[in-house]
């Protein structure tokens, strides 16, 4: 065992990091991370982590280089306060769908930020639903990617939104989630073929449905939602199908853009999300709360037990 164990949050979700405080009977650190009159982030470790287990609970959601900067400062104060091993707690991994060249002189963004990481000082990092589980293979040091179909399968076995479904999902890149959700419900899955009409403003057209969706309760699952663009075509697609009613699950929200507006006046029934990143306040978002399964998965690692035997991995 690596030492007594110790959490540290940043400021990106402190929501999350006191749930996952509170489900492991263990307090924050008492640790400052501000900003110096110019803008620079000041991180002021206040208390002694010689020889701990800590474990950094940082999102990199929007301000993402904000918010990387202070898990970058983090890490490396508490490399040189001595602690034994620093896990960087990502439940959001920002710049993750960046994690290839898809044209010419273009950025391996994923990889870069796993290049900073491991210089900071990170020697494990957690995470859930990477876009890519490739991704980690970017890094040198252990990398747990929890997966996401266990969660949706509860909650929509918990929400009774079984009988006549469907899942669905919104492009050919989500159907790998889409169907491991549907195996665990035993429920069948289709496919939205999309194609992007604009690369530069990311704007996308549903124009096909693999599958059969007509008199249906349609569940869109996919990793993150950004601006909606692409969730709200699907949707419209899914209705002049047949579908009787759409719902979605989504692991991460962004909510980019005016995407809050653009859910809000489609017929999307209800949105679920994990409070990876702070959700906003909407009738139509239902909060799925991870923060009881990061403190699970934190209570194993510090304890040397299997991750994988509790949370499969992809």
């Amino acid at each position: 065992m690596a030492g007594d164990l110790k959490l540290i949050a940043g400021n990106s979700n402190p929501e999350l990091a006191q749930e996952i405080s509170s489900c492991l009977g263990v307090p924050l650190c008492d640790a400052e991370v501000s900003r110096f009159p110019d803008g620079e982030i000041h991180v002021h470790i206040k208390e002694t982590v010689r020889g701990t287990d800590v474990f950094v609970i940082q999102s990199t959601s929007p301000p993402v280089n904000e918010n990387y900067m202070e898990l970058f400062l983090i890490i490396d104060a508490l490399r040189r306060a001595s602690a034994r091993r620093i896990t960087a707690v990502v439940p959001y991994y920002g710049y993750a769908r960046q994690d290839r060249k898809f044209i010419g002189r273009v950025p391996i963004s994923a990889k870069l930020m796993a290049n900073f990481l491991e210089t900071a000082g990170a020697d494990r990092v957690l995470t859930l639903d990477l876009p890519a589980g490739q991704i980690q293979g970017f890094f040198n040091i252990p990398v747990d990617n929890l997966r996401i179909d266990p969660i949706f399968a509860e909650v929509i076995e918990r929400e009774g939104l079984l009988n006549d479904t469907v899942i669905v999902a919104p492009d050919v890149g989500a159907a790998k989630r889409a169907s491991a959700v549907a195996e665990r419900l035993r429920l069948p899955y289709a496919i939205v073929e999309k194609a992007r009409v604009s690369e530069r403003t990311g704007e996308v057209e549903a124009r096909h449905i693999i599958g059969e969706v007509r008199d249906k309760r349609a569940i869109i699952v996919d990793d993150i939602i950004a601006t909606g663009g692409t969730v709200v075509a699907a949707v419209e697609l899914l209705l002049e199908s047949g579908a009787r009613e759409v719902y979605a699950a989504f692991s991460h929200g962004v909510f980019a853009d005016r995407c809050l507006e653009r859910l809000e006046g489609s017929a999307l029934k209800r949105v679920f999300v994990t409070n990876s990143i702070r959700p906003p306040q909407s009738p139509k978002i239902v909060p799925i709360s991870v923060g009881k399964l990061f403190a699970e998965i934190i209570e194993r690692i510090h304890t040397e037990k299997s991750v994988s035997e509790l949370f499969p991995h992809y």
